[in-house]
């Protein structure tokens, strides 16, 4: 799949989980958000089954949600059920997830439960620093573009590490791109909705 539309793809992605939360617990707005919801977990399902890394970005993010209990929302539910149903008719549960680094997807794991965590912490909300850290969830952007970095250097050197699957740069600009719809979409919210 050409290159610009996985770049959409994961941006929208972002902008619609962000917009369906703010529509959910800012306007209590649950057709709306469950809408928007599905339609995401349309394009989450989409991605986590055809695009090799995608599935350490958006199982990592689904199940470091539900670890932090923050599917809350019967937009989530309706979001979840649909990613399944996607994945299921790509054959992600017989083929791809089988593929995965156990290792890699729970390092990407905790560092986005450590990113939720630190979002509704209120010691963290203290410490400016902090605050904008784990406001714009920084932990699993680190963790990402670690494992990126090592992959650039296995390509390079063939350096690997048992049981760890190294991530291409891509994923990582991929991962930005979807960073970028999440906050846009809060911002856009804030200014225009809210």
């Amino acid at each position: 799949m050409n290159s610009l539309i996985i770049a959409i793809i994961y941006g929208l992605s972002g902008f619609l989980m962000k917009f369906s939360d703010d529509e959910y617990d800012e306007k209590s707005n649950k057709i709306m958000a469950s809408i928007l919801a599905i339609i995401n977990g349309v394009l989450i399902g989409y991605l986590t089954s055809n695009i090799a890394e995608a599935p350490y970005i958006f199982l990592t993010i689904i199940i470091a949600t539900g670890l932090a209990l923050k599917i809350n929302g019967i937009h989530h539910i309706f979001s979840l059920i649909v990613f399944i149903i996607v994945c299921f008719l790509f054959n992600f549960f017989s083929n791809q997830l089988f593929n995965l680094s156990l290792i890699t997807l729970i390092i990407c794991t905790f560092s986005a439960y450590i990113d939720e965590f630190g979002n509704d912490n209120p010691k963290f909300q203290k410490n400016k620093f902090l605050k904008f850290f784990f406001d714009y969830r920084f932990t699993m952007r680190v963790a990402v573009l670690i494992l990126s970095l090592f992959g650039i250097y296995s390509n390079l050197t063939g350096f690997t590490i048992p049981y760890i699957h190294f991530l291409n740069i891509e994923t990582f600009i991929f991962f930005l791109i979807f960073d970028l719809g999440y906050i846009t979409a809060g911002e856009i919210f804030k200014k225009y909705f809210a």
